[in-house]
């Protein structure tokens, strides 16, 4: 059990494996059978099994240019180097060649990870020794600091396909498990932080609605700004939904708003009240979007907050100007049998309303 957000391991496992559908191979079936007492074992264990899959088929390998002293001509000579080597009295040439190499950023990412892991106390000795087996196979390939690491500019393409689940573990390991002290060294810390299991907690509900629930549309939405004719959107915020469900016939909308807080309300006033940005966002979502459809179309919003271990958690339905506006808690501490049937009854209110109306019209 994670003490700060009550949440079980073995539901982070559920998270990411629809968050990443390739957690739903084989290869990582039996994870979910097993007890976890630190979420660092769960992510070594997955990263273990992930890496040994990619060593199956061969590490992925890049085009790196490369500067040499060479007796014979490779690539291109570099004029300044070659030079330079005359006056040395060096007979070698200076070239500069493209070399196909396994020490590229994708590798050099779970090579680093690894031995984070490898590290790490909280990870259990059978699990490190798995992660040991591993590590000669990236002998030819360098470590990165994780600072360094710019993950934002990292391009997948056909040939790395492969590298998208593994990296997104290297990255929920090496930003959130690990902070640096004054003195330059890294240590793990005790969870990931509130940030990051934000993304993770909006891309497994979106992502669960996709796998689970075919009959309806689920996606995440840019709405576009309701402005008068005319009127440029010049520096106006994108507005991008966490999760956007609608009915096939597109007759019924429910804009979703994924919320993980360490504290699911506010203090105003000496009471506790829900935030207020949280609402005028899911708010204006709803009426920008009401906006642009035609009047026959339903618009409904929602704040779906992960449960915390706070006594003050949110929840009601509230109707503004012809909007439902639902604010709830997901209990991710309980069995995630209780979590999917929580999930499953927000998609099937929307069809069930969907049906009432229908009925209504005939």
């Amino acid at each position: 059990m994670i003490s700060d957000k009550g949440i079980l391991i073995k539901n982070i496992y559920y998270m990411l494996a629809y968050a990443f559908q390739a957690l739903h191979q084989d290869n990582y079936a039996d994870i979910r059978t097993e007890e976890f007492e630190h979420i660092h074992d769960l992510f070594a264990v997955i990263l273990g099994r992930g890496v040994a899959r990619q060593l199956k088929q061969g590490l992925h390998r890049e085009y790196i240019t490369l500067n040499e002293d060479l007796s014979v001509m490779r690539g291109r000579i570099v004029i300044s180097g070659t030079i330079k080597n005359k006056l040395q009295q060096k007979r070698r040439l200076n070239c500069e060649y493209d070399e196909l190499s396994e020490n590229n950023i994708f590798n050099q990412i779970i090579k680093t990870t690894l031995l984070e892991l490898i590290r790490c106390p909280k990870v259990k000795t059978e699990n490190k020794n798995s992660l040991r087996s591993l590590r000669p196979f990236f002998d030819n390939v360098d470590c990165i600091a994780p600072q360094d690491i710019r993950w934002n500019s990292i391009i997948y393409r056909r040939n790395n396909q492969e590298y998208r689940m593994l990296l997104s573990i290297c990255y929920y390991v090496l930003t959130g498990l690990i902070i640096t002290d004054d003195s330059g060294k890294t240590k793990m810390a005790s969870f990931l932080d509130e940030q990051r299991m934000c993304r993770l907690y909006e891309k497994f509900i979106l992502e669960y609605y996709r796998a689970e629930h075919k009959e309806i549309f689920a996606n995440a939405i840019q709405i576009d700004w309701a402005l008068d004719e005319g009127e440029a959107k010049y520096m106006l915020p994108v507005m991008q939904t966490d999760i956007t469900l609608q009915t096939r016939d597109l007759k019924k909308t429910l804009i979703i708003d994924a919320k993980y807080y360490s504290k699911n309300t506010q203090m105003q006033y000496d009471k506790h009240t829900i935030h207020s940005h949280n609402l005028y966002q899911v708010f204006t979502y709803v009426k920008n979007l009401e906006a642009q459809y035609c009047a026959d179309r339903t618009i409904s919003g929602m704040l779906l907050y992960a449960k915390t271990e706070d006594p003050f958690q949110p929840d009601g339905v509230f109707h503004m100007t012809g909007n439902e506006i639902t604010v709830r808690t997901l209990d991710l501490g309980r069995d995630f049998s209780v979590i999917r049937k929580d999930l499953d009854g927000i998609c099937n209110k929307l069809l069930q309303e969907e049906d009432v109306v229908n009925e209504t019209l005939v």
